[in-house]
């Protein structure tokens, strides 16, 4: 497990040496031990296991604190199949089952879910199953799908509601804990590490989740973690888990999460505005951008997105780009890809205006732009 070999590694030029003088020949040897043997070697054994166990009481303490704010979510999706009749001719009841994770905005209560989960359901048919074992449902459900966010509003007696973390600042390496319900076995905890960030592009089952920024993780999340959070030591939400990476069905060490900057983006303004709001900038992204592109360009490598083509009358004409511009930079955000510039874009507020790094005829140079509402173009 890699937070034991990590603390075992930190802790062995101090006990390892001693243990290894200590020892009784006839353990390396694995001749018998006398009673007394054993027991001078169950001293070291207790000496060197409260080691971990004061740090394992991290992990203990965010389960205890994030556990209560975690709900196992019910959802009638009936509507969104086609129709499915019994023997005797009446309609069959299909239900999703996920998990969500409470918390506080602006002074008003709201459960956070992946939409797959929701998707077809009314606020009547989503059961919102408690750590307490109280039942409620939704007052209000926001959905959207090209991000899988959904949003419901809830209200209730003594409601925990967990904490937010920086999802920005989340690196590679860094342990987190999953909290859900994989397969119905509720409030279920298992930890692991970031594996990577950045993930795009992935074939998901719902094709219309384009906008994709996924935080990819080991710990373990299987079919039911949907929509439960993704958190770290300091018992932060720093991803809502959405979907995994399996030839099997079940956990293979590959899980993704929606990093919960870019989640609440869309959540606050579904819950504003009822719906997503997306910028539109008006260009046509190169996504063969390759390694040999680049160095006829002059680039030492591939960098940025590269211009195709710009959209008549759209922000990007009126902020003078071009074909064959390489956009590297968005406000302060160097651009990674085509896929980066366009989450970059969309997440940007409409009518805001930017500043574009661009790479033109082997020279930088600085743009500004006011991005539209996609919508309207």
């Amino acid at each position: 497990m890699p937070v034991a070999a990590l603390w075992l590694g930190l802790m062995a030029h101090h006990t390892t040496a001693r243990a290894q003088a200590t020892l009784p020949a006839a353990i390396e040897r694995g001749g018998p031990l006398s009673q007394e043997q054993r027991a001078e070697i169950y001293r070291q054994l207790r000496s060197q296991a409260e080691v971990l166990e004061k740090q394992a009481a991290v992990l203990k303490t965010v389960v205890k604190l994030i556990g209560p704010a975690v709900v196992h979510i019910e959802a009638d999706v009936s509507n969104r199949h086609s129709p499915h009749l019994q023997m005797g001719g009446s309609p069959r009841r299909i239900e999703e089952s996920g998990s969500g994770v409470i918390i506080e905005l602006a002074g008003k209560t709201y459960v956070l879910t992946s939409r797959h989960v929701i998707a077809g359901a009314v606020p009547s048919g989503i059961k919102i199953n408690l750590v307490d074992g109280r039942r409620i449902y939704p007052e209000r459900v926001w959905e959207d799908r090209e991000t899988d966010v959904a949003v419901m509003a809830v209200s209730a007696p003594d409601l925990v509601s967990a904490p937010l973390g920086n999802s920005d600042q989340v690196e590679i390496g860094d342990f987190v804990i999953a909290v859900g319900a994989p397969f119905g076995l509720t409030h279920t905890v298992t930890y692991g590490i970031i594996s990577a960030k950045g993930r795009r592009n992935l074939e998901l089952d719902d094709p219309a989740i384009k906008l994709q920024d996924f935080l990819q993780t080991d710990a373990a999340i299987n079919p039911g973690n949907s929509g439960g959070p993704l958190v770290n030591l300091r018992g932060e939400v720093i991803g809502i888990n959405t979907c995994i990476a399996s030839s099997s069905g079940g956990n293979e060490g590959i899980g993704f999460a929606v990093p919960i900057n870019m989640f609440m983006v869309v959540a606050r303004q579904l819950i504003e505005y009822g719906k997503a709001t997306r910028a539109y900038l008006g260009v046509t992204l190169d996504s063969a951008f390759d390694a040999a592109k680049a160095a006829e360009l002059g680039l030492p490598r591939p960098m940025g997105a590269r211009v195709v083509k710009v959209a008549e009358n759209s922000p990007a004409a009126a902020a003078a780009l071009r074909e064959g511009d390489v956009i590297l930079q968005l406000d302060a955000n160097p651009v990674e890809n085509d896929s980066h510039l366009v989450n970059l874009v969309n997440f940007t507020e409409v009518g805001k205006q930017i500043t574009l790094h661009v790479y033109r005829d082997r020279q930088l140079i600085v743009l500004k732009a006011v991005v539209g509402d996609r919508s309207k173009f």
